[in-house]
């Protein structure tokens, strides 16, 4: 399920009035983000140079290649800023990249079919992943107990779920 872009960030909106943006990084270390640039928006139509001007309370500040107004700042709200996979670091065998687990087939350990994997969330409290299957949606912790199994080469996930949540 490799894609040629990761989802690195998201614009926060406007800082100030010359064109910094509010940037939440979604990368391990917040600052590596500018190391990946050009950032890119999701439909590859336009992509920017990043250089940091400082953290704020639980975010960094930017100014972005092209936006030197706060108008056009605000302007960027919401959008969401990819990076290419080959300059963003190889993973630990127990890490994954997110977008490599949308779409992944997810069996339970009998080997029966749990569904695909829509999404996946993290609300603070750990990753969850978001499975859909037939009717039903399952969101399932991303922990080794209730996900044993993850191979990425053959495009599937092995789900232990928790109780009896995969009992529906």
């Amino acid at each position: 399920m490799a894609t040629d872009r990761i989802c690195v960030g998201a614009i926060a909106g406007a800082f100030g009035v010359r064109g910094e943006v509010r940037l939440k990084s979604f990368c391990a270390q917040p600052e590596a983000i500018a190391a990946y640039a050009p950032l890119w928006t999701e439909d590859g139509g336009r992509s920017f140079t990043v250089k940091l001007t400082r953290g704020t309370g639980g975010g960094l500040t930017a100014r972005l290649s092209g936006v030197n107004t706060r108008e056009e700042a605000e302007a960027l709200r919401g959008i969401e800023l990819f990076a290419d996979r080959h300059k963003l670091p190889n993973l630990p065998d127990d890490e994954f990249y997110h977008a490599d687990l949308i779409g992944l087939e997810v069996l339970d350990t009998s080997g029966a079919p749990l569904g695909r994997v829509k999404a996946v969330h993290n609300h603070g409290a750990g990753d969850f992943l978001e499975i859909i299957g037939g009717a039903a949606t399952l969101l399932l912790p991303f922990t080794k107990a209730a996900v044993p199994t993850v191979d990425l080469t053959v495009g599937r996930i092995v789900a232990d779920p928790p109780g009896d949540l995969g009992d529906e």
